[in-house]
């Protein structure tokens, strides 16, 4: 059985639908995406699944929980990262973990206890006596991902948790996350940023304006729409017919943007010697999750 599945979810605001008849679901301990601009669905879908926002038609069941009739059941056994690191900046780092605890029924002594592992996983045991406006953006994102694991949830819900963060700190993030992974905790990851998803995600769906286009492995995902491999042909003013006329006689992918032809193949190896035609710039690189998505829903701005 799947721990989390839903039918035809609808989620509408007075005349804005913004989760237009979705069907998924996911399997105990596996990451599960929604992959997604702003504004595709992706946060309407969590709030619904974490029991705050209620479905306008549809099924979903948690845990083969209904969440309309059983969303106190569900909700303690989650931990939920917002995009927003809503910490009380007048507390500590310890402060607002033990605060926190309390939610949860937690004994003192067992609040402490597992704030002080949380503090120790997120490499924060030497800020827990900073206030929280002392610490950097990294810090508090890994402060608040430690703050969800306070009640030992077996579904933990993440929305945009990397929004705003430097390299550095959001590959630390992802680390710690695919460690709670492998500890068997079933994530379900909100993201705009493809490389997250490709770095977390077991499975995942595309979602563009309320509505599920794609879905399936990462890998699965590149592998049929686009190929395995991308080339960009930067083109100067004038030769871009004559690189179409070529690419025309192969059974190529071809998106034309501008100035730029993207070129999609199993394998491009030799294709800029075959074409016979000179460009000012070649890249050629492997496929990825973004060239899915925009193959999908079109590289121009969505408003």
């Amino acid at each position: 059985m799947p721990i989390i599945e839903a039918e035809g979810l609808v989620k509408k605001y007075k005349s804005l639908v913004a989760v237009a008849g979705v069907d998924f679901s996911v399997e105990e301990g596996e990451c599960f995406g929604f992959l997604g601009p702003n504004g595709a669905g992706k946060t309407s879908i969590i709030r619904m699944i974490s029991c705050v926002s209620p479905l306008t038609a549809g099924y979903l069941r948690v845990e083969s929980k209904d969440v309309v009739i059983q969303g106190r059941a569900i909700r303690a056994i989650m931990g939920v990262v917002p995009q927003e690191n809503n910490l009380d900046p007048d507390l500590s780092v310890l402060q607002n973990l033990l605060v926190y605890a309390r939610y949860f029924d937690l004994t003192p002594a067992v609040a402490r206890s597992r704030a002080e592992e949380i503090l120790e996983l997120f490499q924060l045991v030497d800020k827990k006596d900073e206030r929280v406006d002392a610490l950097s953006g990294g810090m508090k994102r890994r402060l608040v991902i430690g703050r969800a694991l306070l009640n030992r949830p077996r579904i933990l819900i993440l929305d945009e948790p990397t929004t705003g963060l430097d390299p550095q700190a959001r590959h630390l993030v992802w680390q710690k996350l695919r460690s709670l992974k492998e500890q068997g905790i079933t994530m379900i990851l909100s993201t705009h940023n493809m490389e997250e998803a490709s770095h977390l995600c077991d499975r995942l769906v595309i979602l563009h304006q309320g509505k599920v286009l794609a879905g399936g492995t990462p890998e699965a995902l590149i592998s049929y729409y686009v190929g395995a491999e991308a080339l960009e042909l930067h083109m100067e003013p004038g030769q871009k017919a004559a690189v179409l006329q070529e690419l025309g006689k192969r059974p190529l992918m071809v998106e034309d943007v501008g100035d730029v032809l993207y070129v999609f193949s199993r394998d491009s190896e030799g294709l800029p010697r075959q074409l016979g035609v000179a460009v000012k710039k070649l890249v050629r690189r492997r496929a990825t999750l973004e060239d899915v998505f925009l193959h999908l829903t079109g590289r121009g701005l969505q408003e």
